[in-house]
């Protein structure tokens, strides 16, 4: 059962990695990860509610978008998600996040093989915004988590975020968001352990970011940065360029968890592409991102494959 304490265990003061709901602070997809998630004042382009339920009233075109992820460590993260206007002055969007990790060798007290383990959580969410004739927007994004550990052993959670977005100038605009709030986790390990089991509960972090973004020339870059602090007493900074080089190729980088509280996070920098095709009536897009981590052997790789129409 070394597979369930460490899933319940509480993180280290001042980090992020082993709290609740780890999975869902990844990002989504590998535009947002190849520009290190510096995404929530980001509006143009593919926008999904993940990162501010505000933008999506600013969107031009439906998007839909699955994504998969080749990872280390026998762990699994894939996306699916979808955004759309409403006109005149609202959007909505809806997404899924599963990650998981297989191959998991379980034991019996006594030492003994039991057979192969894994885990399954997941993430549904929906995001509706609405624009304001000032000139910003606000939205609203309610999750749902569902969480295997073990056989049974399962747990569900409700949790919000909220966003507002403010376009300065036609090239300068500013966010705001408040996530996971009232997200957390209820274990009931009684059925498992009988009289010795308990009921535990896992709180998320509550994350409040803020961030801006810059369009340079045309439309022909963009500069975003964020600053992000949680209730779990982390200070984190991140930012990310992506530049057009022609109509159908875009690249971008992007760094993620600078630890402003020098708390050992590990920086986790990211290169990507956007390759895309108009064929008048929809343009399909094939986007890759690599992504280093730093407390893993291996590299992350996201692959997704993205319409709009």
């Amino acid at each position: 059962m070394v597979l369930m304490i460490a899933g319940t265990s509480p993180a280290p003061a001042g980090q992020l990695g082993g709290t609740a709901g780890a999975f869902s602070r990844m990002g989504f997809g590998a535009r947002g990860m190849g520009m290190g998630n510096a995404m929530i004042a980001v509006r143009h382009g593919d926008v999904f509610s993940y990162y501010n339920p505000a933008l999506t009233p600013w969107t031009s075109a439906k998007t839909g978008a699955a994504s998969f992820g080749i990872l280390s460590l026998d762990r699994s993260l894939n996306f699916l998600g979808y955004t759309m206007p409403l006109p005149p002055q609202a959007g909505l969007s809806v997404g899924i996040i599963n990650a998981g990790v297989s191959d998991i060798d379980g034991r019996d007290s006594d030492g003994e093989p039991t057979g192969s383990l894994r885990t399954s959580e997941n993430q549904v969410f929906l995001g509706f915004s609405l624009k304001f004739k000032p000139g910003f927007s606000l939205g609203l994004n309610s999750k749902l988590y569902y969480y295997q550990l073990y056989e049974d052993l399962t747990t569900t959670s409700v949790g919000f975020d909220l966003g507002a977005f403010v376009p300065i100038t036609d090239r300068l605009s500013a966010a705001v968001t408040v996530r996971d709030i009232g997200s957390k986790y209820r274990w009931d390990t009684s059925d498992l352990y009988g009289q010795d089991g308990r009921t535990t509960e896992d709180r998320f972090p509550t994350l409040t970011t803020a961030g801006a973004a810059y369009v340079l020339g045309d439309s022909l870059a963009t500069i975003a940065a964020e600053v992000e602090f949680s209730s779990a007493g982390t200070t984190v900074a991140r930012f990310g360029a992506e530049f057009r080089i022609i109509p159908e190729l875009e690249v971008r980088g992007g760094v993620d968890r600078i630890d402003l509280a020098e708390k050992g996070n590990g920086i986790r920098p990211a290169l990507g592409f956007t390759l895309r095709k108009d064929l008048s009536t929809w343009t399909p897009a094939v986007t890759y991102a690599f992504v280093m981590e730093p407390f893993a052997p291996q590299p992350m790789h996201m692959i997704t494959l993205s319409a709009t129409f």
